[in-house]
């Protein structure tokens, strides 16, 4: 997973810009954006990060590298195996 913070990613059209320039360079690339916090994450086993880099560069934005943030496992209700609530 590559993550990077996008300042000058303002609107929707942005994310579809961008989200277009990703799959244009890896059509299997998984891509999610958080407009609020100027997030993009990218998985990709096509691209690395500086050909990431520079497709988000050259469709007018300015990535920056971040951490990716990893999704968390969902929390287990106490004394259940499954998560359920019975």
């Amino acid at each position: 997973m590559v993550a990077f913070e996008v300042k000058d990613m303002t609107c929707g059209h942005c994310v579809s810009m961008i989200t277009k320039a990703v799959k244009f360079l890896d059509g299997d690339a998984q891509v999610a954006i958080d407009l609020a916090s100027k997030r993009v994450q990218i998985e990709s086993r096509a691209a690395d990060k500086a050909e990431l880099k520079t497709a988000i560069e050259e469709a007018g934005y300015t990535p920056t590298p971040v951490a990716a943030v990893a999704a968390e496992p969902p929390q287990k209700a106490a004394g259940s195996c499954c998560g359920c609530s019975r």
